[in-house]
């Protein structure tokens, strides 16, 4: 058993991911926000009839959440390349009240006029892990700030030390965010964000970046490692030992609202 909890972000995956608006709390403490993200272990050969149901049946009642402002994003990611999770829906508000709520009202309108289909989702992707991610640094700021993201997202869940991860949580806001912002000015990456575990399983913090396609966004991957070790090769050690091990996922972004 790890040394941290058990299992849910997400985006979300991703990825997520995360456009939307969050109440300001005064110009001196920024907004926060979280994201409610469910990963999907589904069958390989008919994940293709889990994205069909997501979209023509699920995604209404998802877009109207976002519509009435019960919730600020919402987006759902297929799994090109990583571990067993196979697709991700994710959801984003300024709290955990709202998203809770969200959730309830979007089970209470889809649930019976959807019955067979909700079964026939279930069939297919069997098994998910939830997670509540607090946002943390990012390319919107501490907030969820209106941001355009790219097509594929690549995301790094970390095993962290719980007693020294917000040392963490202070090497990426101030040693590494100057160089993914940097990347995401120069057009290399669409986005990039820093997520912290709030609720769900091993998994302590989430980094993620987007981009325009999957070779791209590797070569921006590559070359910030080989930045951070260049320039910062002592305080990236640092951050090594505190989260040492690690999860790699690459997601196409198949939807997301707003």
């Amino acid at each position: 058993m790890s040394r941290v909890l058990r299992c849910l972000i997400v985006m979300a995956a991703a990825a997520a991911a995360l456009p939307a608006v969050a109440a300001a709390q005064g110009e001196d403490k920024p907004p926060t926000g979280y994201v409610y993200s469910t990963y999907f272990e589904c069958e390989v050969s008919r994940q293709w009839r889990a994205d069909e149901i997501m979209t023509s049946l699920i995604a209404p009642a998802y877009d109207a959440a976002v519509e009435k402002g019960q919730l600020a994003s919402w987006g759902w990611l297929a799994h090109h390349t990583g571990g067993t999770w196979r697709r991700v829906l994710y959801y984003s508000a300024p709290t955990v009240q709202a998203l809770l709520a969200a959730q309830e009202a979007v089970d209470a309108a889809t649930g019976q006029a959807n019955l067979d289909a909700d079964r026939e989702f279930g069939a297919i992707c069997g098994a998910h892990e939830d997670y509540i991610w607090q946002v943390g640094t990012s390319s919107r700021g501490m907030g969820l700030v209106p941001v355009d993201r790219g097509e594929v997202g690549f995301s790094v869940y970390l095993e962290c030390e719980m007693g020294e991860e917000e040392r963490a949580d202070e090497i990426v806001a101030t040693v590494f965010a100057p160089i993914y912002n940097r990347h995401v000015a120069e057009g290399r990456l669409a986005s990039w964000g820093w997520l912290k575990h709030h609720v769900g399983g091993e998994w302590r913090r989430l980094l993620t970046m987007t981009g325009t396609d999957h070779v791209s966004l590797l070569a921006a991957r590559d070359a910030i490692i080989e930045e951070m070790v260049a320039k910062h090769d002592e305080v990236t050690k640092e951050y090594d030992d505190i989260c040492d091990s690690h999860q790699d996922y690459m997601w196409n972004i198949v939807h997301e609202t707003p």
